[in-house]
């Protein structure tokens, strides 16, 4: 254990906590830990677990069962685990592939991990054989842990790799249950460097092949001091995220920053994401923050908020921007506004409105402690300052921000294109009024031009979405012989509503009345929108789709599809 580098942890860790209603103080003063050695498992969570028999994780099942371990339990476990991991053969900076869903082996096997050296890389359940295959080749992968419902799907990867199955015995894998009854003894084989691997992440990909993003023992541990800032966390809190293991925000939310504060981790499981139930949990449970991707809001607000009384202090919205329609919906309801933030997998929450802070209506908040936020001109590649600058979102590295990936892994061009000209380019778009608060407009490749005037689809879809019959939409250019591109939305609806004529025109009339005429809805088609199988709105897919409709044949249409011309009531309003 490194003494050192856990007093200057705590240390960054208690001056978040004092100032986290002081988000200027919280980033200026904030006392940086920058290690040399660290290992967060060994350094962190073994140090604010030892005699400690408080909630670590709480996990409840689909039919309310309920299975709580503590700090100090998991230390020993994940001790226990690390030393039958050694005798399978996992040593410092092998790689280990971990296809689990949210059950305490999970966990279990990621502090392990982590005190053995090794190096993690995340995967969802729902893979396909294909992307397996694609995580063991480019990965490097030397080990397997999976649970058993996905094992038939690793048949066909090529490559000498262990094969540790969770749950019901597999034929030629070795039994994750066996560590529990292992007596092999567990002592870390030396020092960690905080620069040496830790993570490594396939991204969702939603303009092109899955990236591998690689963060160190530094990167993510002490970078997500941000994140649990931003979230508002503090000690004894019971913090919920709805995230699926395999993403980034499921370490984000659900590992290192609620164990960076010495909260509870709360799991609600559920094959199909169900309101009622989840809303019962949070009540039950005592649930004191709450965060959520932007779908899961907008399914949420379906239901009648305020007949559940919670003891819920903190709410938030992450993965995607959050319209503000669906912001005034739970405040309405619950007397909380929640509160957006902005982040990637290459890097921690950069930008956030924290606890106490005015939030402004459409912004994502402001740089958050570790982070200093420039926006850049894309095309002359200076730095934009003034009133409602617009520019790409980056990040200064003259001082090298916190939780800012190592690279992506065997891709040095790529790691180059990102971090040219002293910052880090996240290509997403936003403006910065004069307060400091920073709106996001949209990832590069979505804003696009129409009649020569710039469009955020982020903008007209916040505005669709204040109408009562859309649940969610994704605005795209469409192909225009006159205006070169017009913006389209993919519209899908709330319950209750059929795609009908009427119900376009109300939608159409709806965002006429309220957006500029330049930027106004001129086509809306009601379909289901292609996604990541993390979620996010593969926008990209959409504007091929449209390509493909319109640029041979103007006057084609989609199945379920409306032009403005088909209504002649809208001529003049």
């Amino acid at each position: 254990m490194t003494t050192g580098a856990t007093e200057a942890f705590r240390a960054a860790r208690d001056f978040l906590l004092e100032h986290r209603e002081d988000q200027p103080t919280a980033c200026r003063d904030f006392p940086r830990p920058e290690p040399t050695e660290f290992n967060w498992a060994l350094d962190w969570f073994d140090a604010i677990a030892r005699d400690n028999d408080a909630t670590a994780l709480w996990i409840v099942a689909e039919d309310g069962t309920d299975t709580k371990v503590s700090f100090a339990e998991l230390s020993r476990r994940s001790d226990r685990v690390a030393g039958w991991l050694r005798t399978r053969g996992v040593r410092r900076g092998d790689r280990i592939l971990l296809v689990l869903g949210n059950r305490v082996e999970l966990w279990e096997a990621m502090l392990a991990a982590m005190k053995l050296g090794a190096v993690i890389i995340p995967a969802t359940t729902m893979l396909a054989p294909a992307d397996l295959t694609d995580r063991v080749t480019r990965g490097g992968v030397a080990h397997v842990i999976a649970e058993s419902a996905v094992t038939a799907g690793f048949a066909e990867v090529p490559g000498e790799w262990t094969r540790i199955v969770v749950g019901e015995p597999t034929e030629g894998w070795s039994s994750f249950a066996d560590a529990w009854e292992s007596d092999a003894p567990f002592a870390p084989d030396g020092p960690t460097a905080a620069s040496d691997p830790l993570l490594l992440y396939f991204t969702s990909g939603t303009t092109a092949q899955p990236k591998l993003v690689g963060h160190t023992q530094a990167s993510y541990p002490i970078g997500h001091l941000s994140t649990m800032y931003w979230i508002g966390l503090r000690p004894g809190d019971v913090h919920l995220n709805i995230s699926s293991p395999g993403w980034a925000k499921h370490a984000w939310s659900n590992f290192f920053a609620p164990w960076n504060a010495g909260a509870t981790i709360l799991i609600v499981r559920q094959e199909r994401f169900a309101a009622r139930p989840l809303l019962d949990t949070v009540v039950r449970c005592g649930a004191t923050s709450f965060c959520a991707p932007p779908t899961v809001w907008r399914m949420l607000v379906q239901e009648d908020l305020g007949a559940w009384r919670t003891s819920l202090r903190e709410v938030i919205g992450a993965g995607e921007p959050l319209n503000p329609e669906v912001i005034e919906q739970v405040r309405a309801a619950w007397g909380l506004t929640i509160r957006d933030g902005f982040g990637q997998t290459e890097t921690t929450a950069q930008i956030g409105n924290a606890p106490g802070q005015e939030v402004r209506p459409g912004s994502m908040g402001r740089p958050l402690p570790g982070y200093t936020v420039a926006l850049v001109d894309p095309i002359s590649g200076e730095v934009v300052t003034g009133t409602d600058a617009e520019g790409e979102i980056c990040l200064e590295l003259a001082a090298r921000p916190l939780g800012l990936m190592a690279g992506y892994l065997d891709d040095p061009e790529r790691t180059a294109e990102s971090m040219r000209d002293g910052f880090y380019h996240t290509g997403d778009v936003g403006t910065r009024d004069a307060d400091g608060y920073i709106t996001y407009v949209g990832r590069s490749d979505d804003v696009f031009k129409a009649s020569d005037y710039r469009i955020s689809p982020f903008e007209l879809e916040s505005v669709l979405i204040e109408h009562d019959a859309v649940a969610e939409a994704a605005v795209v250019p469409s192909p225009d012989p006159v205006r070169l591109a017009v913006p389209k939305a993919y519209v899908v609806l709330a319950p209750g509503h059929e795609p009908t004529r009427e119900t376009a025109l109300a939608i159409l009339r709806h965002a006429r009345a309220v957006l500029s005429p330049y930027k106004r809805v001129r086509r809306l088609e009601f379909a289901e929108l292609p996604k990541t199988i993390s979620g996010k709105i593969r926008r990209v897919e959409l504007r091929g789709r449209e390509r493909e409709l319109h640029d041979e044949d103007l006057a084609s249409r989609g199945p379920l599809e409306w032009f403005e011309e088909d209504f002649p009531e809208l001529k003049g309003s």
